[in-house]
């Protein structure tokens, strides 16, 4: 994607997520962080998984819940969890 400016209309919830992001100063945080919600959305919006179904054709939607996807919701809970508490005791130590 280009760095021009778009003009597009979000719902409050993707203008928290877009906010959000911009709100990180340049940094190699911030770079790391941009990519790894790329790569999380791109997953998330076609997971293609090699996993086969029981029909014996490749997982090609969230909505199967194949074994791969499952791992992914999991990891991405387990991330989002560990934010949680790692705040806390940042919060707890100040």
């Amino acid at each position: 994607m280009s760095d021009g400016k778009v003009t597009v209309s979000l719902t409050g919830e993707e203008w928290k997520l877009v906010s959000a992001l911009r709100g990180i100063p340049p940094s190699l945080l911030r770079e790391k962080t941009m990519a790894a919600v790329e790569a999380l959305v791109d997953y998330a919006r076609e997971p293609k998984c090699s996993e086969m179904q029981a029909d014996g054709v490749p997982c090609e939607t969230v909505t199967a819940l194949c074994e791969q996807c499952l791992h992914v919701t999991w990891l991405v809970d387990s991330l989002r969890q560990r934010t949680l508490e790692a705040r806390k005791q940042i919060g707890a130590s100040n």
